[in-house]
């Protein structure tokens, strides 16, 4: 009967390892790039927010609070999020949500818990 409950246990904490660190609700800062460019953060590209309407300049995203909206785990293992502005504001004036990486995105200072 220990055996049982020994497994049980394992396998409880086992899943609870594996739970999901963000939940929808969470807020954020999206922080300095460590490249040029934000690599976890999916950002359009310029051509696409011109199209739009809006101005392309990726240094005034930095700073801006956002809040997780969706949150997704993929089958190869990878966390995507979909995070929109906690202003209302839109992301270069043209995109309401953009998708990130969250784990990448995190520990490579893209996102910061706020």
């Amino acid at each position: 009967m220990n055996k049982y409950i020994l497994v049980v246990a394992f396998l409880i904490g086992a899943f609870g390892l594996n739970a999901q660190e963000v939940s929808v609700g969470d807020v954020f800062e999206i922080g300095r790039p460590d490249a040029p460019q934000y690599e976890h953060i999916d950002f359009p590209r310029a051509n696409f927010i011109i199209k739009r309407g809006g101005i392309a300049n990726y240094k005034r995203v930095e700073g801006n609070k956002v809040v997780v909206t969706a949150v997704k785990e993929k089958k190869d293992g990878t966390l995507t999020v979909r995070i929109k502005r906690t202003d209302g504001n839109r992301f270069f004036g043209s995109h309401w949500q953009v998708a990130a990486d969250f784990k990448e995105a995190m520990a490579s200072g893209e996102l910061i818990k706020a």
